[in-house]
């Protein structure tokens, strides 16, 4: 009997040293196995909380436009102040993949976000209604990353009131 709880650990472990989706992409930002409904009501019990909206980014490991995104979300002090101020980031990974459409309601649910190609954003307000959807190609800065001014007045005409 002791070696079942052993065996799980091991399990655990090894899950979370999994190699990446893509590994010539780098680190997965994506979680490949998350449910997307269950991240968003997760995110949407804190926004509630918090008193702030939801920001989704749908996307995939492989798409690099989503990995661009992200960094200016993590390395921008100005857009990462207002994101955290206002938001909680969702990502969900909707990456069709070897016949499977992962979180595939959550597209459906949102009005087909994705017809828009990736990254897109959708952002809820803490009881979930939907207020817009955004493709992130408006947020770029015509070369090859995303214009920290458009997504701050992007998260700016959305934060709470």
């Amino acid at each position: 009997m002791k070696f079942l709880p052993a065996l799980a650990l091991l399990t655990a472990v090894a899950t979370l040293h999994a190699e990446p989706e893509y590994p010539k992409m780098g680190p997965d930002l994506y979680d490949t196995v998350a449910d997307g409904k269950a991240q968003i009501a997760a995110a949407l019990s804190t926004a509630k909380a918090d008193h702030k909206r939801v920001l989704v980014k749908l996307g995939a490991n492989w798409c690099i436009w989503c990995r661009r995104l992200s960094h200016t979300f993590e390395t921008d002090a100005a857009v990462a102040k207002v994101l955290q101020a206002n938001f909680v980031l969702v990502l969900v990974d909707v990456n069709h993949r070897e016949g499977k459409q992962r979180n595939d309601v959550v597209n459906t649910r949102y009005g087909n976000p994705m017809a828009q190609g990736l990254p897109v954003l959708v952002v809820l307000d803490e009881d979930g209604h939907q207020l817009t959807t955004q493709e992130t190609g408006a947020l770029e800065d015509g070369k090859a990353a995303h214009d920290p001014a458009k997504v701050i007045a992007f998260l700016q005409r959305w934060a709470p009131r």
